[in-house]
């Protein structure tokens, strides 16, 4: 469409002089209107069935950055690079001299940006391009924005037009702004970045520009525009969630909602997915990882649910309905669904037949395929000979989900996931999260600050030790200040007192195998539960306080669960001696994160948390501060309360 510029004059809909400079300079550009368009040109047309991704590297020689292969149900994207098949968690740099408390471009690398916008510019001018207008949001919370990107990277579009909702340029309305640009210049990460991936953060006044510096949807179609809806709502004073939230809808035909937080790796896709029965119908509950030991539970009919978000989740204001509920609606288009725990046929039944059957055109990611082959989500490409990648994706639109609910939903149980290492007396560690814990308001905002990265993480190139994702585990990826987003998390936690928080973990129970086990059972035994409360005499408080209250007893559908999945202290390999050192290292990591929040600005009631975690509080005085639901009477308080109190002001 050679008159785009023309077309959006007519619509009063202003471009700016950058992109208007080079849509007229380039060498050539294409409009895409459709994903079905992009599809087409992913493999430069229809009728080839593979294309290779490449670049003239100055230094390099010619490079390949993948190869992308047309499959039965969508198209398959490999990437050369082991490297690239994760993202790379440093990847955020800030451009401008917006208040942040990220890292400036000069700061990391010693020179403007303005200078390598102009070679990106230059490079830029010198490509075929496509261009196409998104929707960065859904059910018109968020805004609109342009992508220019390499023609022959239709990929990578493919990947960020199904993530963000696609808007033709025939249905761009009159008089609408634009808000973020991504600009993608995949060839100076080689140049510029030793390799690197690299995401440059430009917030001018006008607009929000994402330069993308290589070819992964993950730091900049996805995670990077996630910033820019942040940078928007943090004006805003609102928060998008980072997580996942299914409707469960139990035997007994009572609905609970559940959201699921948790920084990457923390188990959101996956509570999506459906228990799986072993071959006599019974449910494995865990394996022991020092004497192979497994345990089972029966369970006669499982609960069935309805998604409703995978990743992040508008908490919009209009949403809201001040019942003492959060009510929270999905913020995507579609989801970047990661697959690595499918390792086999039958592992995601569910899963399996959307992906191979789909209603529309699937982009598969890190998926070893043929031409013309389906694309199947076990078949997952080795990063080296005999080591599988750890982050096969497929990006799933929302329109092809059974079920899906597009409305906002009032969330009953608030689940935080961290992904826990094997635990034992001789060498302990932070795995001694029981099967799930219920948390104190107070705790629960504590573990939104400082978020465990948590053991072996899938999704990033990482250390695999325990690292803080940062407040709302969405931190990476705001570009603002970090204290205004721990007030607003705060502010919202109190005003939502007929939410419960649960911790829930991955992976490992102690000595125990139990991958994501323990927030689906969860979900299972809650469902049941609906309205009632848990007995007295079921919970008490746990032996490490940052636990919030541990279970005595839980059995589910006349199964009982062993009491080494709810206290792993009775794990005889681990004892009160593991668990007392283990309990050390969460305590002495959490200390170490919050101090970064003690701040003039942190609104009063924080810093009292704050201050009691440093002193190493019980439950009872988290409590204190914020009273827990379950044992009180909904207060309905509002932040302001707790701020004017005499208590908080200590006055």
């Amino acid at each position: 469409m050679e008159n785009l510029i023309s077309v959006l004059k007519e619509k009063k809909i202003n471009l700016p002089d950058n992109i208007s400079e080079l849509l007229i300079g380039c060498k050539s550009y294409t409009v895409f209107n459709t994903t079905d368009e992009l599809a087409d040109a992913a493999t430069k047309g229809k009728e080839n069935s593979v294309y290779e991704v490449q670049y003239d590297v100055p230094g390099k020689g010619n490079y390949v950055e993948a190869i992308v292969q047309r499959v039965k149900n969508g198209i398959s994207a490999n990437y050369t690079e082991a490297y690239m098949r994760r993202r790379d968690p440093g990847t955020m740099v800030i451009a401008d001299d917006k208040p942040t408390d990220k890292k400036s471009f000069i700061e990391k690398y010693g020179y403007e940006f303005s200078i390598l916008q102009t070679e990106t510019f230059d490079w830029l001018n010198k490509q075929d391009l496509a261009v196409f207008f998104y929707f960065a949001g859904r059910q018109n919370i968020g805004s609109l924005g342009i992508a220019i990107a390499p023609a022959n990277a239709a990929f990578f579009a493919l990947g960020l037009s199904m993530l963000q909702e696609m808007v033709a340029v025939d249905e761009l309305k009159d008089n609408s702004e634009l808000k973020s640009v991504i600009f993608v210049a995949p060839v100076f990460r080689h140049t510029h970045f030793n390799g690197k991936q690299v995401v440059v953060h430009n917030r001018t006044e006008s607009i929000h520009e994402l330069y993308s510096y290589n070819l992964y949807p993950g730091p900049s179609a996805k995670k990077g525009l996630y910033g820019v809806m942040l940078t928007q709502a943090e004006k805003e004073n609102w928060i998008i969630a980072h997580c996942s939230a299914v409707q469960s809808i139990s035997p007994y035909d009572n609905i609970t909602t559940f959201m699921h937080e948790g920084a990457s790796g923390g188990g959101k896709s996956e509570m999506h997915q459906h228990i799986i029965r072993e071959f006599d119908g019974r449910v494995l509950l865990g394996r022991n990882k020092l004497t192979s030991e497994e345990r089972f539970i029966t369970i006669p009919r499982f609960c069935t649910f309805n998604s409703v978000a995978d990743d992040m989740a508008f908490c919009h204001p209009s949403v809201q309905k001040k019942d003492g509920k959060l009510r929270i609606i999905d913020a995507e288009n579609a989801w970047f669904i990661r697959v690595d725990s499918v390792k086999q046929y039958g592992d995601d039944p569910f899963l399996e037949k959307n992906t191979i059957n789909p209603l529309l055109p699937l982009l598969f990611l890190n998926i070893e395929t043929q031409p013309g082959s389906t694309a199947l989500i076990w078949n997952h490409i080795q990063d080296e000979p005999g080591k599988s990648c750890p982050n096969p994706r497929v990006i799933l639109p929302r329109k092809s989900i059974p079920n899906v609910v597009n409305r906002p939903v009032s969330v009953d149980i608030r689940s935080f996931g961290i992904r826990t290492p094997m635990c034992t007396k001789e060498n302990p560690s932070y795995g001694i999260v029981g099967l799930f814990h219920v948390l104190p308001p107070a705790l629960a905002w504590l573990w939104r600050l400082v978020a465990p990265r948590g053991h072996n993480n899938p999704s990033i190139v990482g250390s695999g030790n325990m690292e803080s994702e940062g407040v709302g585990s969405y931190w990476p990826f705001a570009t603002g200040k970090r204290i205004p987003h721990a007030n607003m998390l705060l502010k919202q936690i109190i005003d939502t007192p007929r939410t419960t928080f649960t911790l829930v973990p991955n992976q490992n129970i102690g000595v125990w195998q139990v991958a994501f086990k323990p927030q689906l059972l969860m979900r299972e035994y809650l469902t049941r539960r609906g309205a009632a409360r848990l007995r007295n005499d079921q919970y008490q408080p746990a032996r490490c306080p940052l636990l919030g209250y541990e279970l005595n007893y839980l059995t589910l559908e006349g199964s009982k669960i062993p009491s080494r999945f709810l206290k792993v202290y009775n794990q005889p390999e681990i004892g009160l001696e593991g668990y007392d050192a283990g309990a050390e290292m969460l305590k002495e990591f959490f200390k170490t994160e919050l101090q970064k929040y003690l701040k003039d600005d942190l609104l009063h009631t924080g810093k009292r948390i704050i201050d009691a975690c440093l002193s190493n509080a019980t439950i009872e005085e988290y409590n204190d501060i914020i009273p827990m639901s379950f044992e009180y009477e909904y207060s309905f308080h509002k932040i302001e309360d707790y701020e004017q109190s005499s208590d908080n002001n200590g006055v």
